[in-house]
C-alpha cells in the first residue's frame, strides 16, 4: 500500500506542461512584432515619438530592466492611443509606479483579465509584458478595422512540356546531328552495322508469297532467292514520287540561345561596344577617384581640427552624462523607496483606523448605562432568591428539630416503660 501511495504521489508531481512551453514567449513576441509592423509602428512610433525600435525578442529576454520598462510604458501608451483610449505620452519625469498602475487599470477597463501587480511589471520583460502588449495590439487592429484576408493561391502556369515535345519532333537539333556524325566517324564498326543487311530467310518467305502459284508445286529446297532480287518498280514513277515528296523533306534549324554560333556575332558586337565605352568610363572613374580622395583628405583634416577644438567640451559632456545617469539611478532608487514607504503608510493607516474603531466601541460601552441597570436587576433577583432559600432553610431546620424532639420523646417513653415493666428479682 505504501509503494502504491508513493507511486501515485510521484505521478502527481509531474507537471502537465509541454516541453516547448518555455519558448512560447518568443513566439508571442514574434507575433507582437508582426502586429506592430501592421500598425505602421516604424513611422508613427519610432519616428514621431523618437523611440528606439524593438527587436523580435526585446521583451522575451531580460537585458536592461530600466530601458525595457521605459519601452514597455511608451509602447503601451502608443497602443492605447491607437486603440482609441486617451493616454498621455509618458516622460522621464513621471513616476513609473503610477504609470504602471494606470496601465493595469486601463487594461482592465478594456475587458481584459490580468492577475499581475505593478511590482512584477517593473522587470520590463516576461510573459506578462508580452501578453499585455499583444492584447493592446489586437485592440488597436480592431479599432483600425484591420481584417485578415483569405490566402490567395497563385495562378499555375500552363504545362508546356507536351507542346515543346511536339515542336522538337518537327525540328532537327544541329548539335545532335554533329554528335551523331562524330560518333559514326569515330566508330566504323557501328557505322557498318547500320548499313542494309539482306535477310535471306525473310526474302525466301517473301518469294513464297509473291510466287504462290508457281511455287506451290515446288518443294522448299528448290526455291532460289535470286528470283526476288529483281526490282519491278518503274523508274519514271519512282522519279515522279521523289519530286512530289522532295519539298516536304526540308530540314528546319531552330535558333537556340544555348548554341554558341547564334551568339557569336552578338558577342563580338558587345565586345566592341564595351571596348569603346571603357575608355570614356575609365577616364571619368579616374577623375572621380581623384576628387573623392581629395575630399576625403579635406574631411579627415577638418575632422581632426574639430576634434581638437571640441575635446574639452566632449569630455565635459561625458561627465554630464555620467552625472545624469547617476541622478537617474538615485531617482529610481528613491522611487522604489517611496513605493515601499507608501505601502507601509497604507498598512499603518489601516491599523490606526482599526484602533480608532475599537476605541470608539469601548467608549460607547463605558458611557452606556444599560449594563449597570442589568447588574442591579440581577442583584435584586439574587436577593430575592436568597430570601426564598433562607425561608426554605428555616422550614427545614424547624422540621428537623420537631423530628428530633419526637424521637427523643419516644425514646424516653420506651425507657420509662422498660423501667416500669422490669421484674424485681429481690
Amino acid at each position: 500500500m505504501g509503494d502504491e501511495g508513493g507511486k501515485g504521489a510521484a505521478a502527481t508531481d509531474v507537471p502537465d506542461v509541454s516541453p516547448g512551453a518555455g519558448f512560447q514567449v518568443f513566439v508571442d513576441m514574434a507575433n507582437l512584432h508582426n502586429k506592430l509592423k501592421l500598425l505602421n509602428y516604424d513611422d508613427e512610433y519610432v519616428v514621431k515619438w523618437r523611440m528606439k525600435p524593438i527587436s523580435r525578442i526585446h521583451f522575451a529576454v531580460p537585458t536592461n530592466a530600466g530601458d525595457q520598462l521605459h519601452a514597455f510604458i511608451a509602447l503601451s501608451a502608443w497602443l492605447f492611443q491607437k486603440g482609441g483610449v486617451k493616454f498621455d505620452k509618458p516622460s522621464e519625469d513621471d513616476d513609473q509606479s503610477v504609470l504602471l498602475a494606470n496601465i493595469i487599470a486601463q487594461f482592465k477597463k478594456l475587458g481584459h483579465d490580468v492577475a499581475v501587480s505593478a511590482n512584477k511589471l517593473r522587470a520590463g520583460s516576461g510573459e506578462s509584458i508580452v501578453y499585455i502588449l499583444n492584447r493592446l495590439a489586437d485592440d488597436a487592429l480592431k479599432k483600425n478595422s484591420f481584417t485578415w484576408r483569405s490566402p490567395e493561391k497563385p495562378d499555375e502556369l500552363p504545362d508546356t512540356d507536351d507542346a515543346g515535345g511536339r515542336d522538337d519532333d518537327n525540328e532537327i537539333d544541329v548539335n545532335k546531328i554533329d554528335e551523331e556524325m562524330f560518333n559514326k566517324d569515330n566508330d566504323p564498326d557501328e557505322y557498318e552495322e547500320d548499313e542494309t543487311i539482306l535477310n535471306m530467310e525473310a526474302l525466301t518467305k517473301l518469294g513464297l508469297k509473291s510466287n504462290s502459284v508457281g511455287a506451290a508445286a515446288m518443294s522448299e529446297p528448290e526455291i532460289r532467292p535470286e528470283l526476288i532480287m529483281e526490282s519491278t518498280t518503274d523508274a519514271t514513277e519512282w522519279k515522279l514520287e521523289v519530286e512530289r515528296i522532295l519539298p516536304q523533306l526540308k530540314v528546319t534549324f531552330k535558333a537556340e540561345n544555348k548554341d554558341w554560333r547564334a551568339r557569336q556575332e552578338q558577342r563580338l558586337t558587345y565586345k566592341t561596344q564595351i571596348a569603346s565605352s571603357l575608355k570614356d568610363a575609365e577616364q571619368m572613374l579616374t577623375r572621380f577617384h581623384t576628387d573623392i580622395a581629395k575630399s576625403l583628405e579635406k574631411i579627415t583634416t577638418r575632422e581632426q581640427y574639430i576634434n581638437s577644438q571640441l575635446n574639452d567640451h566632449v569630455h565635459e559632456f561625458h561627465q554630464q552624462q555620467d552625472t545624469l545617469a547617476l541622478a537617474k539611478q538615485q531617482y529610481r532608487q528613491c522611487s522604489t523607496g517611496i513605493t515601499e514607504k507608501s505601502q507601509q503608510l497604507a498598512q499603518i493607516s489601516a491599523e490606526l483606523q482599526r484602533i480608532k474603531e475599537e476605541m470608539e466601541e469601548t467608549g460607547q460601552n463605558v458611557t452606556d448605562g444599560g449594563p449597570l441597570v442589568k447588574i442591579k436587576k440581577a442583584i435584586e433577583e439574587l436577593n430575592r432568591d436568597i430570601v426564598r432559600v433562607d425561608v426554605r432553610i428555616a422550614v427545614l431546620e424547624h422540621t428537623l428539630m420537631q423530628s428530633k424532639v419526637r424521637e427523643k420523646e419516644e425514646a424516653n417513653d420506651e425507657k420509662a416503660d422498660f423501667l416500669l415493666n422490669e421484674p424485681d428479682f429481690d
